[in-house]
Order: structure tokens, then C-alpha cells, then sequence
């Protein structure tokens, strides 16, 4: 076998260690790498999700079906947090239309069982200005308010840089969502990171007491293992959040535990880890 034209030397080992009953050394390290052993201390800690859609924007499902899953993980909550109306592609919600989700969820509630609280949120888009695609009224209105950028990726460093430190500035919102944009991989393809000064922004995160997004979706794997680092040396809070847009795709949240895990993130600053008393104190900080 070791004469076979294409096997190398890492390949003989991988194939002579599997013959052997034993886990090829090569596979174990990229096991431990790519963060698929999820059986952590730290996942059971979630205690919910600050980032989610609904039909009502680009998600898939109503919003009853995302209910009962958050429930049937165990989430004590989960924030609704459809698009803004600049993002019309994605169906974007006008003021009206908030208004008329935020009834909704208190509906939600209302005839809910106990054990589980729908927030009204929102995932708002970041203008090139830095300023928040929503009443500021609205804003205030909300439980759970997460910025993201969408639009104007490749703008040039230091404006991109302002327009991130803006929004990690504003007084009414709590999450930086997917904060380079990066894309590495599905359907959609690849996208490069944003350029922005990322010790800025995260020094401004750490000053309002935003929490900087762990996104779990695979494509995303947002942000990068290095900025996550120093997201974390800088004092930041984090949320692990799945950015589902189906009821099946609230689980992602194994992933974005993984990769908090081996980046060393302690639960105590992770928001989603936090009980919802806790959690509405932060929320509603003096800011």
C-alpha cells in the first residue's frame, strides 16, 4: 500500500493509525481546530438568543414556530430581531410594521406559557453615516436592539472605522452585529472582511458596554479568531447568537459556544449566559 502512486507520508499515517482502532492524529487536530467537539461547559450556560428572524423580514418561518423551537432548546429567551427598512431585499420592516410586530410579541407573551420571554427586537442597519435605520422613538420602545452593517462593505477604512464607532456609540443600541460582513463560505460565496480599525471599535463596544457578536452561522464564523482575541483583551461583553432565519437553524448557537470556548471567553461575559432579570438591567443601562 505504501507504494501506491498518491499516498504520501501523512496520508500512510492517517491510514495506518485508522487500521490500528485509533483516531488518526491528523483528523484529532483538525477536530480540535475547527471547534466540532461542542460538548463544552460552556453551551449548557446559554441561557437564550439575541438575534433571530421571522417571516415578517427574510426569515422562513411565522414567528409561533420560533417560538417552540427556542423553547424545545431550552432558551429561557429569544429576541425577534427582524431587518430595518432600508434593507428591502430583505423585506425590511417600516416603522408601521414594527409597531404592529411589537403587539405581537406582547401578544406572544401574553398567552405564552411560563419559563420563556419573546423580546421585541430589532437587527438594524448601520447607514454609511454611522446613523440607525430606525425611528429613534421605536428604538427606545425595544428590549433588544442589534447594529449591522449590510450595505457599502468595501467603504474605505477610517470612514468605516467612524460609521462602526458610531453605532457602538449610540445610546439605544446593546449587540455589534456580524461586525466585518465576512462571508467564508456557502451558498452565497466568499466576501473579505470590512477594513475598519477594529481597536477603535471594540474600545468603543467596551466604553458603552455593547456586546460584540460571536455569530454562529458557519459562513460567518464572525469575527475572526484574532479580532475575537482582541475583542476579548479589550474588556468587551459578548452574545453568542445564531442570526437564525428557520426554526432548525436556532442550534447554530453550538457553533458560535465552540468557537467562544476556544478563544478562552468566560460565560460571565457572555450576555446570553445571563438570566433575564440580568439581562433587562443591562439592556436597559444608562448610556
Amino acid at each position: 500500500m505504501r507504494r501506491r502512486k498518491g499516498i504520501g507520508d501523512s496520508t500512510f499515517a492517517v491510514i495506518r493509525q485508522a487500521l490500528a482502532g485509533t483516531v488518526p492524529d491528523y483528523l484529532a487536530e483538525l477536530r480540535a481546530q475547527s471547534g466540532t467537539v461542542l460538548a463544552s461547559t460552556l453551551r449548557p450556560q446559554l441561557r437564550g438568543d439575541l438575534h433571530a428572524h421571522s417571516d415578517w423580514s427574510d426569515g422562513l418561518t411565522p414567528i409561533p414556530p420560533m417560538v417552540e423551537a427556542a423553547r424545545a432548546l431550552g432558551h429561557e429567551y429569544l429576541a425577534l430581531t427582524d431587518h430595518s427598512p432600508r434593507l428591502r431585499v430583505a423585506n425590511g420592516l417600516s416603522p408601521q410594521r414594527l409597531r404592529e410586530q411589537l403587539a405581537v410579541v406582547a401578544q406572544t407573551n401574553a398567552e405564552g406559557e411560563g419559563g420563556f420571554t419573546l423580546l421585541a427586537g430589532i437587527e438594524v442597519d448601520i447607514l454609511e453615516t454611522g446613523m440607525l435605520d430606525q425611528e429613534t422613538e421605536l428604538l427606545e420602545a425595544l428590549d433588544v436592539v442589534v447594529a449591522s452593517a449590510h450595505s457599502k462593505l468595501r467603504m474605505e477604512r477610517a470612514p468605516m472605522t467612524a460609521r462602526l464607532v458610531a453605532a457602538a456609540s449610540h445610546p439605544q443600541v446593546d449587540v455589534l452585529g456580524h461586525v466585518t460582513g465576512r462571508l467564508v463560505e456557502g451558498a452565497r460565496g466568499t466576501r473579505p472582511p470590512s477594513d475598519f480599525d477594529a481597536r477603535a471599535v471594540f474600545e468603543a463596544c467596551a466604553a458603552h458596554g455593547v456586546a460584540v457578536e460571536i455569530n454562529s452561522r458557519p459562513e460567518r464564523q464572525d469575527p475572526p479568531d484574532d479580532l475575537l482575541a482582541l475583542a476579548l483583551d479589550l474588556g468587551c461583553l459578548f452574545s453568542i447568537d445564531s442570526d437564525a432565519h428557520a426554526p432548525g437553524r436556532l442550534s447554530l448557537i453550538d457553533h458560535g459556544a465552540a468557537r467562544a470556548a476556544q478563544a478562552g471567553v468566560p460565560a460571565e461575559r457572555i450576555v446570553t449566559t445571563w438570566p433575564l432579570a440580568r439581562l433587562r438591567e443591562w439592556t436597559g443601562r444608562a448610556r
